[in-house]
């Protein structure tokens, strides 16, 4: 047995930081050098140019990534857990206030969780494209099949999800750490031939290459912000890896590593400027390309394993907080809940993963695309960070403005930099985020009207079940029935139609409820309230938190320490399946209505969602007019 066990668990959660958190930002130095000095930023291929543009990559990754969320964000942690959405429950919470206040901020988190679908598509897209255009720097003959190939690779990924990740998941943070170790030494061999790049490491020559571009200087930096993409993720996967782990990667491994490959992709331009053709496969002697090209691929294949798994997760948690229909959730590991695989997802992904990389056709075309998206969420999360600093850590309000102003500054700088690029490929990422955002909107209404509409209608609760239950000349059966609702006030409509139909009334009946709360854990303790009503009936309410995987059954094992108990062999599940009529009236306009119809005729089982036995369950509809 180890001497020290918390020492090797922190290298082995650093090491699984490495492959996780760090493949999106690790794989960016294939494409950035070659698009800075492209033809659409007009940037001059010259000495003080490249030692400036590499300043200004150095000096960026230091604030961007080091200062604003390694140092920063990474403290605003919601009981453990990082990532958009977790920070909006948290920065909600802390701000108070008024009913709009925590509205706008909540559509300001959703918004951002939007947008990072956009991302889920162009990172695997743009960073399995530029390793396979390596081949085309090996022999221009391997041209033609780039494309075919890059398909190949990014669809035997996506059919390879439902197998789960845990077993791959294993060599991602090693293959990383060589990936990290190659761009290391290949950049320290270009810098030793040439020094002079080291004056990048002076912010002076930064500052001044962005003045002398003047009104260019934003498609200069639409171009330069390609160097920190992924940033979001360090804060995404705090939850799994916590932050000093986090921290370590980048300070000891990920921040000299890029460092020193930017350098030397700055100093090959210094020394051969024709090797802008590719500068980050030049940096290979010829022998070494093949190989080349493969780690990159495995690399690059890694780096969109990151995105789509976060997509998973980004999905199960907008279902839980009432964002999005329920969809099917197969967990691949029995130790790991956090490790999901959604068909729907996958295959909405694989979809428009493979329009991009035809539709745009190369990793050049595709890098207009690329930064907007990412870029409006680091925008929206130093916003969302501002209110936990003043509201939640009750710092004074100058050094809450200022402990966010500056990064502010740099991300509206990013965010309209790569605006410029709307109609070259920008408007993709962003209109795949309306897109979601809308239905996501439309499902939070749409269940709204709903129970508005189930409130009108239904009887009250109290009076009915006092009623019946006074009632003796009903038949009763001793069995337990659960009646889940959304609306704990009203009789269940699946109530109703057993006794209308059955015309029993079994000796135990719980109302149940179930409530995700906006904080990413309920601890077990907390899971379950207990409510008595009559003496046949209880209410009860289920708490989870939008990261906990719902368990009715194992959660209604917790009664009995409540006076309840409940023999799980002889207890009916009743739930309602409402069929949506759309009508005309106040609610939404038709259209989205016909959208909310639709997606809750197709939205996955209650029982699946929610572990019911199949073979305990009654399903009842009912038409509800919204």
């Amino acid at each position: 047995m180890s001497a020290n066990p918390q020492r090797n668990s922190l290298a082995a959660l650093t090491l699984g930081a490495l492959g996780v958190v760090y493949g999106d930002i690790g794989t960016s130095p294939l494409y950035t050098m070659k698009e800075v000095f492209g033809p659409g930023t007009g940037i001059p291929l010259d000495a003080p140019h490249i030692i400036g543009a590499v300043s200004v990559i150095f000096w960026g990754l230091m604030a961007v990534v080091t200062l604003k969320y390694v140092l920063l964000i990474l403290r605003a942690d919601n009981r453990g857990e990082g990532g958009i959405m977790a920070l909006t429950a948290l920065a909600s919470r802390a701000a108070g206030g008024t009913r709009r206040l925590h509205l706008t901020l909540l559509l300001l988190g959703v918004f951002g969780a939007s947008l990072f679908y956009g991302d889920s598509v162009i990172t695997p897209a743009i960073s399995v494209l530029s390793a396979v255009e390596g081949l085309e720097v090996a022999t221009p003959a391997f041209k033609p099949y780039v494309l075919p190939i890059a398909a190949a690779v990014l669809t035997g990924l996506f059919a390879m999800q439902r197998f789960g990740t845990a077993t791959v998941g294993k060599l991602f943070g090693p293959i990383i750490m060589v990936w990290f170790g190659v761009l290391a030494c290949t950049g320290v061999v270009e810098i030793a031939r040439q020094p002079a790049i080291l004056a990048a490491l002076n912010p002076q020559h930064a500052v001044a290459f962005l003045w002398a571009q003047g009104w260019g200087v934003f498609l200069a930096v639409g171009a330069i912000v390609l160097a920190f993409t992924g940033a979001e993720a360090l804060y995404a996967d705090m939850g799994h890896f916590g932050k000093r782990p986090i921290q370590l990667a980048w300070l000891g491994l990920v921040l000299p590593s890029l460092a020193l490959n930017y350098m030397g992709q700055g100093a090959l331009l210094l020394r051969n400027p024709a090797a802008l053709e590719n500068p980050f496969y030049l940096l290979f002697p010829p022998e070494w390309l093949i190989p080349a090209v493969v780690l990159a691929t495995v690399a690059t294949v890694i780096a969109s394993q990151a995105v789509i798994s976060g997509a998973y997760s980004m999905t199960k948690q907008a279902i839980q907080l009432g964002l999005l229909p329920r969809m099917h959730v197969h967990y691949t590991s029995s130790k790991e809940a956090g490790q999901i695989y959604m068909p729907e997802v996958n295959w909405f992904l694989l979809l428009a993963v493979l329009l991009a990389v035809f539709g745009f056709g190369s990793s050049s075309a595709m890098a207009a695309a690329y930064g907007i998206a990412v870029t409006m969420t680091m925008l929206i999360t130093t916003l969302l960070t501002y209110f936990v600093v003043r509201n939640a850590w009750n710092y004074p309000l100058p050094i809450a403005v200022g402990a966010t102003g500056l990064f502010l500054s740099l991300d509206l700088l990013l965010v309209v930099s790569c605006s410029i690029k709307l109609l070259q490929g920008g408007w993709f990422p962003l209109a795949l985020g309306l897109l979601i955002f809308a239905v996501m909107a439309t499902w939070r209404r749409g269940r709204e009207l709903l129970i508005d509409s189930i409130r009108q209608d239904d009887p009250e609760l109290m009076p009915f079940i006092q009623a019946i239950s006074a009632d003796e000349t009903m038949h009763k059966v001793a069995r337990t029935a659960v009646y889940a609702v959304a609306n704990p006030g009203t009789v269940p409509q699946a109530l109703l139609h057993n006794l209308k139909h059955n015309q029993v009334l079994h000796e135990r009946n719980i109302i149940l409820t179930v409530v995700f709360h906006e904080v990413p854990w309920i601890p077990y303790q907390d899971r379950v309230e207990l409510e008595p009503l009559t003496e046949y009936f209880w209410r009860v309410q289920i708490n989870y938190g939008f990261k906990n995987t719902p368990d009715i059954p194992k959660a209604l094992e917790l009664c009995k320490a409540k006076g309840l108990p409940i023999n799980l062999f002889e207890t009916s599940y009743f739930l309602s399946r409402e069929t949506i009529v759309p009508t005309k009236g106040h609610g939404m306009a038709r259209w989205r209505e016909t959208v909310f119809s639709v997606m809750s005729r197709n939205a996955g089982s209650v029982a699946g969602f929610f572990n019911l036995p199949n073979n305990c369950v009654v399903e009842l509809g009912t038409r509800v007019q919204i």
